[in-house]
């Protein structure tokens, strides 16, 4: 049998004393076979810990507070739903973005960038690229839809543009801005390709102008001047559905213009407006250049009138 000892401190002169409840029932209490401190409540209790040592034992090392702990009161997320956090790597900055509240910015667009969109219930990243490239399918028939710009032109040879797509657009339109030659008195034409860009149709004869005159290229502007006080041609070009295999390739030049004279000027009157490729060919590039000499100023944009 096991015997249990209580041993006075000899240096103490308190009393040491245990109580019993005030209770008729029998109660036994069992002491653990272990070496060690019994911890002791503050204050008298009837309730039970109903905690193991290992349970109790996790809180070994908690530096938490209270008030900090407390914030967990009234928390109902599952486990699982608490871990849907796990791996984030999102900034608080960064995850307020998607608040309703969040000021909307004036950041450029550029390719490269992400659009965050709902697919289907699924939340993904997607480039701009990609939803430049959808919402072009809805463009309705007949919109003019910019394809590319030359920039700002700064004596340059030739401005060449290979944005064609027949199965997105019929015929194309290219605006003019001030296109001004370096020589005077000179044609802005506009030659065309069957292969990207590689080559140019550019014998004489090629082309037909008014009164089936031959040339170098369809006419976009006649008799430019390059003086101080002249400012190039303005206006449109226009290019009718040169993805046609089996017709020729019409252009049609409205732009006003100041000639060699300082004169202002407009190619009906020179009975140049109309022009077309001598062969009934796919085009799928065109360059601007004038008959001689560079362009030195000026910008040219392409656009496209969207399939029926």
């Amino acid at each position: 049998m096991s015997k249990i000892a209580l041993t006075p401190n000899a240096s103490g002169n308190g009393v040491f004393t245990i109580s019993a409840p005030n209770s008729g029932t029998n109660r036994a209490i069992a002491l653990p076979d272990a070496a060690g401190t019994i911890p002791l409540l503050a204050a008298a209790s009837n309730t039970a810990i109903t905690a193991t040592p290992a349970e109790l034992n996790i809180l070994d090392g908690v530096t938490s507070t209270a008030a900090e702990l407390n914030i967990l009161d009234g928390v109902t997320s599952t486990a699982a739903e608490l871990n849907i956090l796990d791996g984030v790597t999102a900034t608080a900055a960064e995850i307020n973005l998607i608040d309703g509240g969040t000021a909307r910015g004036t950041t450029a667009v550029a390719d490269g960038d992400g659009i965050l969109t709902n697919d289907g219930g699924t939340m993904r990243m997607t480039k701009v690229e990609t939803l430049a490239t959808y919402i072009g399918t809805k463009i309705t028939g007949g919109s003019m839809v910019f394809i590319a710009s030359s920039g700002v032109l700064s004596n340059v040879a030739t401005v060449v543009f290979t944005g064609f797509n027949a199965s997105a657009f019929d015929h194309y339109v290219f605006m003019l801005q001030h296109v001004k030659p370096v020589s005077d008195n000179v044609l802005l034409l506009c030659q065309t390709s069957t292969d990207g860009g590689s080559n140019f149709a550019t014998s004489n004869g090629n082309y037909h102008s008014s009164a089936t005159v031959d040339r170098t290229g369809l006419i976009v502007s006649d008799e430019l001047g390059n003086n101080t006080n002249e400012f190039g041609a303005s206006g449109r070009f226009e290019l009718y559905a040169p993805h046609v295999a089996s017709a020729f390739t019409y252009g049609l030049a409205m732009s006003p213009f100041m000639n060699d004279n300082d004169e202002m000027k407009n190619n009906t009157a020179f009975a140049q407006s109309a022009s077309m490729r001598l062969s009934a060919e796919d085009t799928d590039a065109v360059r601007f250049l004038f008959g001689s000499g560079n362009i030195t100023s000026g910008e040219i944009v392409m656009y496209g009138i969207a399939n029926a």
